[in-house]
């Protein structure tokens, strides 16, 4: 018999689904539950156990780990009689690998705590392709004692792990997390309509330009994105939106000013309000166009 804590997973979207196989090749057992059939299929092929309900997937469970698009579905998730707080044992660790804002997480580790459950909250940056590698960055908030506790978990689905502080704490790290990835892609996505419209090779331009200063993650991971126009969602518009939502809220409250992330959280709300909120955030490239006169 395996000595791992047992692990509930609730959510298991285009994030949750690889990160739970991951722990499942790790050599955890993991039951899961999520709304889509499919994706319930998808992890009993993996390995793992489909449960039926919320509280089915978490009653026998050490570690609960949640990773749901917002705060509304996290709360929805956590309380009421058929939620995670109701139903999981005492003693238990909720991770809660959303990414929703900090006040949310700090809510419900006060809550979780009168019913004997730690909580961590864990957001996490990397995108599918680092979901799927094992090489996400995750920005931890919570207790030293129940991080350590965590850290061989989260050893199985990231690189960069790092405790940032008391709850909320890693909500906040995720906040400007987003705000510099929309910034980033903004700024690439001007770089490659100016470098179209001058006549320049694209994919030779983007490629000395990512061996240089101007060069960044976001850069390599979606320089095929720009060059292909492929914006199947790896992050789609519709999650940024909200993570950007998160981010001017908090900086409004405690008095920081964001005069380029307030603009691009704009452009990435009108590019929603366009139809294109299904896509990835590389289509942050579209609007570009558009202000440039393209017709798409």
């Amino acid at each position: 018999m395996s000595t791992l804590p047992k692990i509930a997973w609730v959510g298991l979207g285009i994030m949750g689904s690889p990160m739970s196989e991951n722990l499942i090749k790790a050599g955890y057992q993991v039951t899961g539950f999520t709304l889509e059939q499919e994706k319930l299929d998808r992890l009993a092929a993996a390995g793992g156990s489909a449960a039926g309900s919320i509280a089915e997937a978490v009653k026998d469970a050490d570690v609960v780990i949640t990773m749901v698009p917002a705060s509304p579905q996290v709360e929805a998730i956590a309380y009421g009689p058929d939620g995670i707080l109701e139903n999981a044992k005492s003693g238990a660790l909720l991770i809660d690998m959303s990414s929703i804002t900090p006040q949310t997480s700090v809510d419900l580790a006060k809550a979780a705590k009168d019913k004997g459950i730690r909580v961590l909250d864990a957001p996490v940056s990397g995108g599918e392709a680092g979901a799927i590698e094992a090489v996400l960055s995750i920005m931890v908030g919570g207790e030293r004692a129940d991080f350590d506790e965590a850290k061989p978990i989260f050893d199985a689905l990231g690189k960069t792990i790092v405790l940032c502080g008391p709850h909320g704490s890693g909500q906040t790290v995720k906040a400007a997390n987003q705000l510099i990835v929309a910034v980033n892609i903004q700024a690439c996505a001007e770089a490659v309509v100016f470098l179209e419209k001058s006549g320049v090779d694209l994919a030779a331009a983007l490629d000395v330009l990512n061996g240089g200063l101007a060069g960044s993650t976001v850069l390599t991971r979606k320089k095929d994105n720009f060059l292909n126009r492929d914006f199947k969602p790896g992050f789609r518009i519709d999650l940024h939106h909200k993570d950007m939502g998160i981010v001017t809220d908090a900086a409004r409250n405690v008095g920081a000013a964001l005069p380029v992330g307030a603009v691009v959280a704009q452009l990435v709300a009108s590019l929603r309000a366009q139809g294109d909120g299904g896509l990835d955030h590389s289509a942050l490239l579209r609007a570009v166009e558009r202000l440039s006169g393209a017709q798409l």
